[in-house]
């Protein structure tokens, strides 16, 4: 039998917790694992894009564990009532290649994006930043809101998706969190949520080279937090604001980045850092108060890989039910495997009888 995480699993485990609480933990698990960056066996992820679309798979593997995550993105798929993001993963025991979990990680992928965006912006953020910027109001906000609020210490949030419903919808779940001292600006455009913020996040779905942010938009000292530019072909960032003499830009996995990150418009040679550095100290996060720094964040297979094997230890730590699947046969010859289909003797009379 393999441990089971669905829907109601995951709710009931981040209910338990708190979805703060939750998202910060497993932000302690991330960190700890970019720590040990050299362990891990990595690669970009393996995409197969269509007109519509990207359906891809992310897998890594620290010799011990293996994870992989299935996972989609479709932005039209809202306009007939589906999500645009969709997704479930695997950890395995790599000394036998068994599974041990099989899990959700629709809205764990939300979880931990919230959390390694609050972890990098801990070490690359001014320390006194208490403005954020939401740009882009649909399914990834509220948790980017809870982690910066809750890791970060965020008192304002200034709200703007070219969706007034999306806009809607966040405010009724900001209204509904009641985030303590969390003051929240609906604003008519995004040149005026970032106007005083100290922190942007733009997470827009739209699969094409956008300029959501320009050049005249961004002030010294501000922390960019960009995730939407994640595929070939999908940008949200000018490209002047990489360029600029005091941008500092932070990735995940490099050889993911230059492919499918806002540094995709960048020619090759263009310097960048990679999060392992900044958090183990190896490198700076932010050199002075003036500096702009960017997280050009596209997701990557080693959070994935946290999340899962984080899901997995609270999951066992519950006392209850037990949540599994027969997913793997469990045999006593197990050269046998057609046994399965060998029909057992209480069967065999049960079928005689009914033909008698």
């Amino acid at each position: 039998m393999v441990d089971f995480i669905g829907i109601e699993r995951i709710q009931a485990l981040v209910a338990g917790r708190g979805a703060a609480r939750f998202i910060e933990e497993l932000a302690g698990e991330i960190e700890a694992d970019f720590l040990r960056w050299d362990s891990f066996d990595k690669s970009a992820r393996h995409a197969i894009h269509s007109p519509v679309g990207v359906i891809e798979l992310m897998p890594a593997s620290d010799g011990r564990l293996y994870a992989f995550k299935y996972v989609n993105g479709h932005p039209k798929n809202t306009s007939v009532g589906l999500l645009t993001v969709t997704a479930f993963g695997v950890l395995a025991d790599v000394s036998t290649g068994y599974p041990l979990l099989l899990s959700e990680l629709t809205l764990t992928t939300a979880l931990r994006t919230a959390a390694t965006s609050a972890l990098a912006a801990r070490r690359m953020a001014r320390p006194n930043s208490r403005v954020l910027a939401m740009i882009g109001n649909g399914a990834q906000s509220e948790f980017q809101i809870i982690a910066f609020h809750h890791m970060l210490g965020i008192r304002e949030v200034r709200l703007f998706d070219t969706d007034a419903a999306a806009t809607d919808k966040l405010e009724g779940n900001l209204a509904l969190l009641r985030l303590a001292g969390l003051r929240v600006v609906r604003c008519v455009s995004t040149a005026e949520a970032v106007a005083g913020a100290d922190i942007i996040t733009t997470v827009t779905a739209d699969k094409r080279n956008a300029t959501i942010l320009a050049p005249h938009m961004i002030r010294p000292g501000m922390h960019l937090n960009a995730l939407g530019g994640d595929c070939p072909g999908k940008t949200e960032l000018h490209r002047e604001i990489l360029a600029r003499p005091d941008a500092r830009v932070v990735v995940e996995f490099e050889p993911q980045s230059r492919i499918e990150g806002e540094i995709q418009q960048m020619p090759a040679d263009f310097a960048v850092t990679e999060l392992t550095r900044v958090l183990s100290g190896a490198a700076p996060g932010r050199l002075h108060a003036d500096e702009v720094t960017i997280f050009d964040s596209v997701g990557f297979a080693l959070e994935d890989f946290s999340a899962l094997r984080y899901l997995l230890r609270v999951h066992q730590e519950e006392r209850g039910l037990k949540h599994q699947v027969d997913l793997v046969p469990e045999l006593d010859d197990p050269k046998n495997l057609f046994a399965l289909l060998v029909p057992k003797p209480r069967e065999v009379t049960a079928r005689a009888g009914a033909h008698a």
